[in-house]
């Protein structure tokens, strides 16, 4: 079932299993305010068993470009599309979260960005990457990192 994040009132709905659930909530709510506010979309996950294609598609790029595959279990998933950008988001049990931003225009962005919860420690599998670190009000500290998708998905 759906979820609409509610930024102004942060909830773990679908994240409780995580030990970091509450900073994952926050960070999930954090992108909520930025599509609301930059978009004006409204930010909805759903159980990652719902979001299949979703998080197959993330899984795909990453195996694809870096080799990397996630060993925590996707928790909450969604895609979407603004303006002419296509987005999908996978938030992970360990408190991880990948998110896909492809433009659909050919010379456009592509990148995928790791974001990690406050408290967790950075996953074997993205220790080659360097994490900044940005401060939140709803999710404390998030590091983050990123890379330029190559090719076509």
């Amino acid at each position: 079932m759906a979820y609409a994040v509610d930024f102004a009132t942060v909830s773990t709905v679908g994240l409780e299993s995580s030990p970091v659930a509450e900073a994952l909530a926050g960070l999930r709510a954090n992108e909520a305010r930025y599509f609301k506010n930059k978009y004006g979309h409204v930010f909805t996950t759903e159980p990652a068993s719902e979001a299949a294609e979703a998080v197959a598609w993330v899984s795909r790029i990453l195996e694809q470009e870096r080799g990397i595959v996630i060993a925590a279990r996707p928790l909450e998933a969604n895609a979407f599309q603004v303006e002419n950008i296509r987005m999908a988001y996978v938030f992970y049990e360990d408190g991880l979260s990948i998110n896909v931003m492809y433009t659909v225009d050919d010379d456009g962005k592509r990148a995928v960005g790791f974001k990690l919860s406050e408290g967790m420690e950075v996953p074997a599998e993205l220790g080659a990457f360097k994490f900044a670190r940005q401060k939140s009000k709803l999710a404390g500290t998030i590091r983050g990192s990123y890379f330029v998708i190559k090719n076509e998905y």
